[in-house]
């Protein structure tokens, strides 16, 4: 119940999860993992006598520098996912094939994290973005037309 001049008046706010919020707060959940994972190298790097020095140190060979690549990647897209999401919302855009395409958006986005991470070879990762990058425009596309 809220309170208003008149009186009391009931309003039931939609608290439901859409795909499309349950993708950002996988997303979410996602980069937040791989901050601490980040953070949690570079404390092993640093107590095994590391320098600073090292985390800016390009090294597609060093775990702690593909998990910095890995972290500004998922900061890089986030406002992309973002403002697919703003446009669904805004436009009340929702359905089946919204949910396939976040879900297969989702899926192949922490897929790219972890073949950065385990150092695989870059054109799986560059297949799993033109993945994503086709679930983005597929998504922006239902959202404007």
């Amino acid at each position: 119940m809220i309170s208003t001049p008149g009186g009391q008046m009931p309003i039931d706010l939609p608290i439901g999860m859409t795909f499309p919020l349950w993708g950002l707060a996988i997303f979410i959940v996602w980069t937040i993992t791989v901050v601490v994972l980040l953070l949690i190298v570079r404390i092993r790097h640093l107590a095994a006598g590391g320098s600073v020095k090292d985390f800016a140190t390009p090294n597609d060979e060093s775990l702690l520098w593909r998990l910095y690549r890995v972290q500004s990647n998922l900061v890089e897209n986030l406002p992309l996912y973002l403002g697919v999401l703003f446009l669904l919302t805004v436009r009340g855009v929702s359905g089946t094939l919204v949910d396939v395409l976040i879900v297969v958006y989702i899926v192949f986005r922490i897929i790219h994290s972890l073949i950065h991470i385990a150092g695989l070879d870059p054109r799986f990762r560059l297949l799993t973005l033109v993945i994503q990058f086709g679930c983005l425009l597929a998504l922006t596309t239902l959202a404007i037309f």
